[in-house]
């Protein structure tokens, strides 16, 4: 029997639809100072709950007012255009209908985390990096989602074990890492090469409708 579903949040059920990027714009400002970028960078960035003024803090990068009212507002920009995609709100609302718990994880900066819940409120779990200090594909992750919605993942071998489905845009962090854990991870390629190309036949099809 599923009792849970845990969805991947940005390029899963949303969109950003006016990319700024501008965390990748403060790191460009850091290597103009000379700081040597790395690859540890992004993963720090969305590991802290701060905002732009305490990420830059964080890496050692100085931003003067100018330039952090300018990343501001480039993040406020891409902020406002973050859209659900036209099937999500439906995919979950089925879900919910047959008494399916639903969570969301997903790896985010900070001022991001009040999106998934704006957006997408009243879920039974919100598992996300800038939070819980952990990204996936880390189990922990998956784990904390788990538990935030009571049920425990089991195996394709345990009929008798509460059963877990993850879907997302990442092979490697929707579909690979949480069949580690025991959840039955599915990839979605809304271009059709994935094993699903929406959530709407995603729901259907778990919930045999």
């Amino acid at each position: 029997m599923i009792e849970a579903v845990i969805f991947d949040l940005f390029g899963t059920l949303v969109e950003i639809q006016n990319r700024q990027n501008p965390y990748k714009q403060l790191l460009r400002l850091g290597t103009q100072q000379g700081r040597v970028a790395s690859p540890a960078d992004m993963r720090w960035i969305m590991t802290q709950a701060g905002g732009i003024r305490e990420a830059g803090d964080g890496l050692g990068i100085k931003l003067t007012a100018a330039q952090l009212s300018e990343l501001q507002e480039a993040l406020d920009r891409e902020l406002e255009s973050i859209r659900p995609f036209d099937d999500a709100l439906p995919a979950i609302e089925l879900l919910r209908e047959r008494k399916i718990k639903v969570a969301i994880c997903s790896n985010l900066a900070g001022p991001y985390c009040s999106l998934a819940r704006v957006r997408f409120p009243n879920l039974e779990g919100y598992a996300l990096s800038a939070e819980l200090g952990v990204m996936k594909p880390d189990p922990a992750i998956y784990r904390s989602a788990c538990a935030m919605m009571g049920v425990v993942p089991g195996t394709a071998f345990e009929t008798d074990a509460a059963r877990v489905l993850m879907i997302g845009d990442s092979k490697k962090c929707d579909e690979v890492g949480p069949r580690s854990c025991g959840i039955f991870g599915h990839h979605l390629d809304r271009n059709g090469a994935g094993g699903f190309a929406n959530l709407l036949s995603f729901s259907r099809a778990i919930t045999n409708q």
